[in-house]
């Protein structure tokens, strides 16, 4: 479900012309997603606060200027995104003259960071946590396709509008991500990883699975792919730990805000209604 989806029209009109109530409930109903967004983006806590804090300050300064030109979604994620990349600029282990994720879209979409993959079904909580792993493990230009389009649900063409590439390069990007994302959420799932192909002539399953979601495919692909996975058990077991991941990977949409952050994100907004 998408940001906008959340929120009520009516809501939207009234807080566009300054009703205060209006403007409290809409805030109330987006930050979830928005500090979802940012927790996977910034990865730290304190940053995803602060982006979610300058976020919503956008979104109650500038939300009469708002005309519907792109979706709500498409124009929050947006603000967040260039929050986020700001944090990453400043960060301390950013890398220099860092002015855009795009600087990294040509190094390896997995961090190497040398950490085993999980090999035994966990709780539902231990999933959770393997999946964010999962996540943060992407590099930016892969991790903001994939949380934009598979956890927050956004269309590709949104998904592109945010991201400011065009719509062929975020469903490149989005096909590798899951597959990588699969690799190390699969055996969490399943308690063992399947690989993508059989020895021998099968083909890429997984690519064409994923491409067949963004409905990149024709339909004589699609059937043979179909007449194949009937007849190859292993094949088969790979597309279902990819689909199984992508949903459960759905599910980790919308993380709470904790108490304290939406304490500190009530103050800085009393604060801005108060000065303006």
């Amino acid at each position: 479900m998408s940001v906008t989806d959340e929120v009520a029209s009516e809501v939207l009109l009234r807080a566009r012309v300054g009703d205060p109530v209006a403007l409290a409930t809409l805030v109330e109903s987006v930050q979830n997603r928005v500090y979802s967004f940012s927790l996977k983006m910034c990865t730290q806590p304190e940053d995803a606060k602060d982006v979610l804090q300058e976020t919503l300050l956008s979104l109650v300064r500038d939300i009469g200027k708002f005309r519907g030109d792109s979706t709500l979604s498409t124009w929050l994620y947006t603000v967040a995104r260039s929050h986020c990349i700001k944090k990453r600029r400043r960060g301390k282990h950013a890398p220099q003259a860092v002015l855009s994720w795009e600087d990294e879209v040509d190094q390896d979409e997995v961090a190497t960071d040398g950490a085993a993959l999980p090999d035994e079904s966990l709780s539902q909580k231990q999933l959770d946590e393997v999946i964010k792993a999962a996540i943060v493990r992407l590099s930016p230009p892969y991790r903001e396709v994939f949380v934009l389009r598979d956890v927050e649900g956004l269309s590709a063409n949104e998904v592109a509008a945010v991201v400011g590439i065009g719509v062929e390069a975020v469903k490149s990007r989005l096909h590798r991500a899951r597959l990588s994302v699969r690799e190390w959420v699969a055996p969490a799932l399943d308690g063992k990883i399947l690989p993508s192909q059989s020895p021998g002539s099968c083909p890429d399953v997984l690519t064409l699975l994923s491409k067949n979601m963004e409905g990149e495919i024709s339909q004589q692909t699609c059937a043979d792919m179909e007449k194949h996975l009937a007849s190859c058990s292993r094949c088969r077991g790979a597309c279902d730990s990819l689909r199984k991941t992508l949903f459960a990977c759905r599910s980790t949409a919308g993380d709470e805000v904790p108490k304290s952050v939406q304490h500190s994100v009530k103050v800085a907004l009393q604060q801005f209604f108060s000065e303006s």
